[in-house]
């Protein structure tokens, strides 16, 4: 394998700050929109909008750059994924936190809610799948679960399948933002299944048996 470009190692110092940077940017928009007015004439939902479309496009990213890495061979956007999943949850919490001071935090009507309306309950199952993700996105969960936390964060996927029929649900006039996050969910999921980016990959050839013991320790 060839050694990584100067810029690429050069890249890979700066891809975490650069992602926490670019996923803290809605963030500081809403601020300084509330700051100085911007906020459309009822703030509550319109913070509630800007943090879900946030939490989707922060985990359309972040499952954007295991495709992207395959197709380029650029590793040193490995770290960026991890970060880009944690914008995510912080905007799902977020975006659930300001649901819940929408009503008035009375837990009675917001479990109702939860329960009678599909749309919050599968936007509730999205917070709740990503809760543990990003509870264990520490290293040392990752080398504590080994194999395990690689299973466990496949769940993403459902998270963010979720999270867009969320907004498919809830969105009843104008449906070209929640189309566009479906298809870019669409795409993803397929470069997941198919084989896109893998042809050059070939399979390690079966080894062959050792014609005896003698050789087997004398070999390694």
């Amino acid at each position: 394998m060839a050694a990584p470009a100067p810029w690429q190692l050069q890249a890979g110092r700066w891809i975490r700050p650069a992602a926490w940077i670019g996923g803290l940017v809605p963030l500081a928009l809403m601020i300084l929109a509330g700051f100085t007015t911007g906020l459309s004439a009822d703030p509550i939902r319109e913070v509630t909008h800007r943090t879900g479309w946030a939490a989707l496009l922060m985990l359309m990213l972040s499952l954007a750059v295991t495709p992207v890495r395959t197709l380029t061979k650029w590793n040193w956007l490995v770290p960026a994924r991890r970060t880009l999943g944690l914008c995510a949850y912080l905007y799902a919490v977020l975006h659930f936190a300001t649901y819940m001071v929408d009503q008035d935090f009375s837990w009675g009507y917001i479990v109702d809610d939860i329960v009678e309306h599909p749309y919050v309950t599968v936007g509730f199952a999205a917070l709740v799948i990503l809760t543990p993700l990003a509870l264990t996105s520490t290293r040392g969960m990752i080398r504590r679960l080994g194999k395990r936390w690689q299973k466990l964060h496949r769940l993403v996927y459902v998270a963010a399948g979720l999270g867009v029929l969320h907004f498919l649900w809830l969105v009843k006039k104008d449906l070209r933002e929640p189309l566009i996050f479906a298809a870019a969910f669409a795409v993803l999921m397929l470069f997941r299944v198919l084989p896109i980016g893998k042809s050059g990959k070939q399979k390690r050839p079966p080894a062959r048996k050792s014609p005896s013991p003698e050789r087997s320790v004398a070999g390694g």
